[in-house]
């Protein structure tokens, strides 16, 4: 039993030194260790000011006045980190040296300040050998890790203030009411982080894992997770990452409502159409190389209605991001970006008034190529469509290669531009186009039947649909094949006048046409019919949407004793044009020959009056008016002599 008691009594002995120790060690001590431990980790002057603490239990501790740690030196915003107070809760090895095991960190109103230079230096960058402390490799020595010489078992943050400033851009942005929970036991093991904030309306929730913190810091890429909540959305990552800043994983999203989730992290006013992005869920392959460079792979996204595959490169070193991109769709329906107002009833009444927005031209500068197996714009109904958008300082060109429509194709180009006020033109070409389906959808007209070809070259300017369509200006010129118009029998209307009802058949059509206005010119329209020939011209009110056309059909000779011209004016709204004989027009038409007749004898009688009541004979080749001009000059100079006689 003897060494069990030297035992005991060895126990006791070490128990009342160690208890010892610990009365005897001043607070301000282990406040000094700890600001020389990262001060020597960090290049950066740790400062702890004010009455310190030293707590015995339930853990060995200290709680400090206000503490700052230095900025980078290029910085004038003051220190990187200022706090009230800090508390701090250690393993009691700390007392026999080596590194710090921080059991507990509670900062009290702590305000942080993340920086980054003109230059591109970030005042963050901390705890590398060779590196100052403004983040930046002094006399060209490579850099390198320093191991941190402490744990952290947890931290808890309340109410901190993050002020983070680009002064490159002279943005600054605010986060307040931070708090954080972090964990990191093990240096070499895992680190856990949970956060909440409020960055615009709503709280913002971030939570995830670092794996190896030390390979980490240490300058390796290691597995890593995280997740953002905010407005009824999320955004998660899982992968692999590195301080270069480096990044390789799956991108998931699932945001329910696009505008209510950018509001809550302080981009509001966004409102985007149901079917393109006001409700997103989908996943990426992501590659994020040097902080600058990103590669996204096996993209599939769900706009709330369309849905989009593809991949993309995005260059961010310039002033605004470049890319480069692909996107292949199925069904894709932008009818909530065009088209005309309706009423209640669903008739079109007129263009729409709602102001386009077209700063997103601004954001990027790039390329995309684009395909879909069908497009709705609302108005237009688009097939297989294959195009490449050139975006450049706000101003997009379109190439388009194949857009199937209307039983067609159409090709050509068109030009979206904002850089002094939006713009639209282009110039296209279209083969065997379905008139009669691509009227009904762009004008509401519906008696046209034929399958034409043509092109067009157009400029249109304005803040909305109606605007553009009120100041278009252009050229161009179409042609078809064997037709059909609905709503008057042309035949019956020639013959007895009768316009009501049935149906014309025409063999050809030709015409071109001027726009000016919003107005659409044409004065060269030419039709072939079996039995007749068709002539029209006039205005097609391309944003008014009306109509004032005069088309004047000829029978042919042979058919009566001459052609037979009988006039049809259509005016009205493009849904309800009227449709009318011009009778004063046809009067014009078909009794010239007759009223030049009369004209032509009543002139000849007038005539022989004339000569008869004045007794004048007209020599050969002297018109009546001259005979009686040189009569009454003769008088004239008979009565002058006489006065001299």
């Amino acid at each position: 039993m003897r060494w069990l008691v030297r035992l005991i009594g060895l126990v006791v002995v070490l128990a009342a030194f160690f208890l010892g120790a610990l009365f005897f060690l001043p607070g301000e001590r282990i406040a000094k260790i700890a600001a020389e431990q990262i001060t020597r980790a960090t290049g950066r002057t740790v400062t702890m000011s004010g009455e310190t603490r030293l707590s015995l239990y339930p853990v060995l501790g200290v709680s400090t006045g206000a503490v700052e740690i230095a900025n980078a030196d290029w910085s004038k915003a003051g220190p990187m980190l200022r706090a009230d107070s800090f508390k701090v809760g250690v393993d009691p090895k700390v007392l026999w040296g080596g590194d710090i095991r921080i059991t507990g960190l509670e900062a009290i109103n702590p305000e942080i300040r993340l920086e980054r230079a003109t230059d591109g230096r970030v005042n963050w960058e901390l705890g590398v050998e060779g590196v100052a402390p403004s983040g930046q490799s002094e006399g060209g020595t490579p850099a390198r890790s320093a191991r941190l010489g402490l744990t952290l078992d947890r931290a808890l943050i309340t109410g901190a203030r993050l002020v983070l400033t680009d002064h490159s851009s002279g943005e600054v942005h605010q986060i307040t009411g931070l708090d954080l929970d972090l964990r990191w036991p093990d240096y070499d093991g895992t680190a856990t982080l949970e956060a909440s904030f409020r960055r615009g309306s709503g709280a913002i929730r971030v939570s995830g894992h670092l794996d190896e913190v030390g390979a980490f810091l240490d300058g390796a890429a290691t597995g890593v997770a995280a997740t953002l909540s905010a407005g009824g959305g999320t955004v998660g990552f899982a992968g692999r990452a590195g301080l270069r800043p480096e990044a390789q994983g799956r991108l998931d999203l699932d945001i329910g409502d696009t505008g209510a989730f950018l509001a809550s992290l302080g981009v509001g006013g966004v409102d985007l159409p149901q079917s393109l992005g006001r409700s997103v869920t989908g996943r990426a392959d992501v590659t994020v190389t040097n902080g600058t460079a990103v590669a996204l792979r096996e993209v599939a996204l769900r706009l709330g209605g369309n849905s989009l595959t593809g991949a993309a490169d995005i260059d961010l070193a310039g002033e605004v991001p470049r890319f480069n991109a692909q996107i292949n769709a199925g069904a894709l329906d932008l009818s909530k970006l065009a088209g005309a107002d309706t009423t209640g009833g669903g008739v079109a009444s007129g263009w729409s008034k709602e102001r386009i927005d077209a700063s997103g031209l601004a954001l990027a500068n790039g390329e995309l190529a684009f395909a879909a197996d069908s497009v709705n714009l609302g108005d237009l109904k688009l097939g297989r469509t294959r195009a490449l958008m050139v975006l450049d300082r706000s101003r997009a060109a379109f190439d388009l290669r194949e857009v199937r429509a209307y039983d067609g194709l159409v090709t050509g180009e068109f030009v979206v531009n904002n850089r002094a006020g939006l713009s639209v033109g282009g110039a296209t070409r279209a083969e065997g186009i379905n008139l009669e389906r691509f009227l009904t959808d762009a004008m509401g007209i519906t008696r046209f039947a034929a399958s034409g070809s043509g092109e067009m070259s157009f400029l249109g300017s304005g803040a909305s649909v109606e605007a553009i369509m009120k100041s278009l200006s252009g050229k161009g010129r179409v042609s078809t094949g064997r037709g059909v118009i609905s709503g008057f029998d042309l035949d019956r209307l020639m013959r007895s006048g009768d316009v009501t009802g049935g149906t014309t058949v025409f063999d050809s059509m030709s015409a071109s046409f001027t726009m000016e206005g919003g107005n659409l010119f044409n004065q060269d329209l030419a039709m072939r019919l079996p039995l007749a020939r068709a002539e029209g011209k006039g205005r097609v009110g391309l944003g008014a949407r009306d109509l004032d056309y005069l088309f004047t059909p000829v029978l042919l000779e042979g058919e009566t004793s001459r052609g037979l011209a009988i006039p049809v004016r259509i005016r009205g709204t493009w849904e309800n044009p009227k449709i009318t004989p011009d009778l004063e027009k046809a009067l014009d038409l078909n009794l010239k020959a007759e009223r030049e007749e009369l004209e032509k004898k009543a002139e000849e009688r007038i005539e022989r009056e004339m000569q008869k009541q004045l007794g004048v004979t007209p020599q050969e080749g002297q018109s009546t008016q001259d005979a009686i001009q040189k009569k009454l000059e003769d008088k004239a100079t008979k009565k002058l002599r006489k006065l001299f006689d």
